[in-house]
C-alpha cells in the first residue's frame, strides 16, 4: 500500500484495480427486482404472488373445462356414428325380407343398400362363400374401409372406431339373416376423419380463445390486486418515510380500504403515537441528564485539576490515581457534551451561524491544529482555486476534527492520513482517508449509529463512546451536506463530506 493515494484519482475511488472483481460480485444487488426474484435473491411481492396463484388456478380450471368439453364432443361425435351404423345393421335384414318377397337375393340386397345409403357410408354384403352380393356406389376393393376389413382377423360385431392409414374409421360386421337363415355377411363402415378434423379445429379455436381470455384475465387480476393492495403500499411508504424527527406528525390516512386493513392502519397510527411519546421522553431525559450532570462534573474536574497543581506531598500511587480520576472525569464530561449535542440536534435546537466558508483555509487550519495536538503527519491536497460553501465554519471544523481524530486512531502510527479537497458537478468534496484495518461492508452504514462499534475487540482501548460519527453526520446534514464512507478490509477507509458550492 505504500505510495498509494487512491483518493487523488478522478473518480474518487478507494478500490485498487486488482480488487475490482470483488466489488463486481455486488453488482447483482443493483439488478432489477424481477431478475433478482428469478434468482431467488429478492422477496416476491404479494401482488405478484396473488396474481400468479389466481391465474394458475384460472388456467387449470379453464384447461380442465376445455379438455372435458373436447372429450365430450368427441365422444358424442363417435357415439352418433356408432348409433347410425347399429340402426342400419338392425333394420337391414327386415327390409331385405320385404324385397325378397318379389325380387331375387342379389337385386333385393342392391335395393336395400341403395335405400340405406348416406354420404360417407360404405356398405357391402358378401355371401357365405365370400363373394360380393351387393355394395354401395362408393365401395371399391382398395378403399380404406375394405382394406381395413381384410386386415382384421375378425370384424367387430358392434361399431368401433379404428385408426387405419392415418384415418379414423367406424367399422362393424354382422351375419345377414333372412327368415332365420344366414345368407352372408353385412359390412358397414364410415370414415369420420373429416368430422374429427373439424372437431380438432374447433378445439384449437377454443384453446386460442381461452388463451386470449386468460391474458385479459391476468391483466384484470393484476390491476385489481394492485388496487386492493394500495392501502398496504401506502402503509409501507409511510413506514419507510417515518423518521425520529417527524414521529409526532406521522399518520396514515386511509379512507377506502377493507376493514382488516383499516384496523391495521389504526394500530399502525397508535404505534406511531406511542413511539413519538417514548422518543420525546427519551430525548428530554438525555438532554436533562446531560445538562444536570455536566455542571457538577465540571466542578469536580476543576477541583481535581487544582489538587493536581497544588499537591506536592502525594506519593506516586496517589498522583497516578489523581491523574486517572481527572482523565475519566474529563472523558465523562466530553461524553455528556456529545449526548447534549445529539439531544439538541434531535430537537432542532442546535444553532448554526452559516455563512460563505472557504474550505481551503478551513482545512489548512484544522490540519495544523490536529498535527500539533496529535504529532501525526497529514498529507494534504488542496487546490489553489478557492472552494466556497454555505456552512457554519465552527461546526464544520468540529466535523473535520472528528474525522481526522478517527483516522488517526485506526491508522498505523507510521502511516499519514490523507485529506483531499475537490470541486466537481456543483459540489465540494472533502475526503479523509486512513490506512487502517477497514470496515466490513455489512457495518459501513451502521457505524453512524449511536454507540455502535464494529468490533469491540478492535476498538477496545481507544478513546470515544461511539458518538463521534453520529454527531458528525447530524451536523453535516443540518448544513445541507452529506457524510458517507467507503471501505475495504485491510485497505483502509474513505470518509467523504459533500456540500453544494456557494454561488453569489
Amino acid at each position: 500500500m505504500s505510495g498509494k493515494k487512491p483518493i487523488m484519482s478522478e473518480d474518487l475511488s478507494l478500490t485498487p484495480t486488482r480488487e475490482r472483481p470483488k466489488f463486481f460480485k455486488l453488482a447483482f444487488t443493483q439488478a432489477p427486482p424481477w431478475l433478482r426474484r428469478l434468482k431467488g435473491q429478492a422477496p416476491v411481492s404479494l401482488q405478484f404472488r396473488l396474481t400468479l396463484e389466481v391465474v394458475t388456478l384460472s388456467v387449470l380450471g379453464l384447461s380442465g373445462v376445455s379438455l372435458w368439453a373436447g372429450w365430450q364432443l368427441e365422444q358424442n361425435l363417435i357415439a352418433g356414428h356408432k348409433q347410425t351404423l347399429e340402426y342400419i345393421a338392425t333394420r337391414f335384414p327386415e327390409q331385405l325380407e320385404l324385397y325378397l318377397q318379389e325380387e331375387p337375393l342379389t337385386e333385393g340386397v342392391g335395393r336395400v343398400i341403395q335405400k340405406v345409403g348416406a354420404p360417407g357410408l360404405v356398405v357391402w354384403v358378401k355371401d357365405r362363400q365370400g363373394r360380393l352380393l351387393g355394395q354401395s356406389a362408393n365401395f371399391r376393393p382398395q378403399v380404406p374401409e375394405a382394406r381395413l376389413a381384410r386386415s382384421l382377423r375378425a370384424v367387430p360385431a358392434r361399431p368401433q372406431v379404428i385408426r387405419f392409414d392415418n384415418r379414423d374409421i367406424v367399422l362393424c360386421g354382422s351375419p345377414l339373416l333372412v327368415n332365420g337363415e344366414p345368407v352372408g355377411e353385412l359390412y358397414l363402415s364410415q370414415d369420420i376423419t373429416a368430422d374429427q378434423q373439424k372437431l380438432q379445429n374447433g378445439l384449437w379455436q377454443l384453446f386460442l380463445l381461452s388463451a386470449v381470455i386468460i391474458t385479459l384475465l391476468c391483466l384484470a387480476i393484476f390491476h385489481r390486486v394492485g388496487q386492493a393492495l394500495t392501502p398496504l403500499k401506502a402503509m409501507s411508504q409511510a413506514a419507510g418515510a417515518v423518521s425520529a424527527d417527524d414521529l409526532q406528525g406521522a399518520k396514515l390516512e386511509l379512507r377506502q380500504a377493507p376493514a382488516e386493513i383499516l384496523g391495521l392502519a389504526q394500530a399502525f397510527n397508535a404505534m406511531l403515537a406511542r413511539l413519538s411519546v417514548a422518543w420525546e421522553q427519551q430525548r428530554e431525559f438525555v438532554g436533562n441528564v446531560s445538562h444536570e450532570l455536566r455542571t457538577p462534573l465540571t466542578i469536580v474536574a476543576g477541583y481535581l485539576q487544582s489538587l493536581q497543581r497544588r499537591s506536592s506531598n502525594l506519593n506516586e500511587t496517589q498522583t497516578q490515581a489523581l491523574a486517572s480520576a481527572t482523565a475519566e472525569t474529563e472523558r465523562v464530561i466530553r461524553l455528556l457534551q456529545d449526548l447534549l449535542d445529539l439531544a439538541r440536534a434531535d430537537g432542532g435546537h442546535l444553532h448554526f451561524r452559516c455563512r460563505p466558508t472557504v474550505l481551503n483555509t478551513l482545512i489548512l487550519e484544522t490540519a495544523a491544529m490536529s498535527q500539533q495536538v496529535s504529532r501525526r503527519r497529514l498529507n494534504l491536497q488542496i487546490p489553489e482555486a478557492e472552494i466556497t460553501v454555505w456552512a457554519d465554519p465552527d461546526r464544520l471544523q468540529q466535523v473535520l476534527i472528528n474525522l481526522i481524530d478517527n483516522a488517526f486512531k485506526y491508522s498505523p502510527p507510521e502511516r499519514p492520513v490523507d485529506i483531499a479537497l475537490k470541486s466537481r458537478d456543483g459540489y465540494a468534496w472533502i475526503l479523509v482517508q486512513d490506512y487502517g484495518p477497514g470496515i466490513p461492508l455489512a457495518h459501513q452504514q451502521r457505524i453512524f449509529e449511536r454507540f455502535y462499534r464494529v468490533n469491540e475487540g478492535m476498538t477496545r482501548g481507544r478513546d470515544g463512546a461511539g458518538l463521534g460519527l453520529a454527531i458528525a453526520r447530524a451536523l453535516t446534514e443540518a448544513m445541507d451536506g452529506a457524510l458517507t464512507v467507503r471501505s475495504q478490509l485491510r485497505e483502509g477507509s474513505i470518509f467523504t463530506l459533500k456540500f453544494p458550492l456557494w454561488r453569489r
